[in-house]
């Protein structure tokens, strides 16, 4: 199993919440790419790194970045045997190539009978969060149909379903519909106006795929998504007293 971690963004919205912060504590963190701020005692995605390093399954780690964050990711890497630092080439936001073309780079690079984990690189799992747990339930998925694909879902409250999206599963977890990132008055379709917006969400990756192939949904208990400097507090506070991931 290859392991994909999506750190190619330029994490826009921190970047502004940090020049706006009008107390000067959080100044040292301009720009450091979001997965590679401090969470607890160690950058967000070594939590990600420990948690694969201890998995037989996964055998590689490829971690896509940008052009300009690319030598901070290597100097990070070197502590990490199984990872592999891979750039898009982009210089700013305007020219990222978006999340699922980062997933096809790093896929190409690789065999394409091996299974494929994508993490998104500026998210951290509650720590209940087992990951041989779960690729032991994706192993059982594909016993039963060898072309099974698996994600990972946690429940939000309604008023914030816009800023995620909508899972429509039946009775034994597979996905049948699928929203990204829904506004009230859309019911069965989201349309996107601009190809970058589809090659920069995952979710239009899903929308995709369950109607081709089998995909299942599995609950976990929650997550953080450093969006912001409010949501980089609350990741930072839940692991404060936590030294491993």
């Amino acid at each position: 199993m290859k392991a994909i971690v999506l750190c190619a963004g330029f994490g826009t919205r921190l970047e502004k919440d940090l020049q706006n912060d009008s107390s000067g504590q959080y100044k040292h963190l301009i720009g450091v790419p979001k997965p590679l701020l401090p969470i607890g005692n160690e950058p967000l995605i070594t939590h990600w790194a420990r948690t694969t390093r201890d998995v037989p399954d996964v055998d590689t780690v490829y971690v896509v970045t940008n052009a300009a964050n690319n030598d901070k990711f290597v100097t990070w890497s070197k502590c990490w045997p199984k990872v592999k630092v891979v750039s898009d080439g982009a210089d700013n936001n305007e020219t990222r190539s978006g999340a699922v073309a980062c997933i096809q780079l790093a896929v190409s690079d690789f065999s394409n009978e091996d299974d494929v984990l994508i993490i998104a690189g500026d998210t951290l799992f509650y720590d209940d969060f087992h990951l041989p747990s779960y690729i032991n339930k994706f192993n059982d998925f594909k016993l039963k149909d060898p072309d099974a694909n698996m994600l990972l879902y946690v429940t939000c409250l309604d008023e914030e379903v816009h800023k995620y999206g909508i899972l429509e599963t039946d009775m034994k977890g597979r996905v049948m519909g699928f929203l990204e990132k829904p506004q009230p008055e859309e019911t069965t379709s989201r349309k996107e106006d601009q190809p970058l917006k589809e090659r920069d969400a995952t979710g239009m990756f899903i929308a995709y795929l369950y109607k081709r192939w089998p995909v299942y949904a599995v609950e976990i208990s929650g997550r953080f998504d450093v969006g912001g400097l409010e949501t980089y507090l609350k990741c930072c506070d839940y692991f404060a007293d936590r030294k491993t991931s």
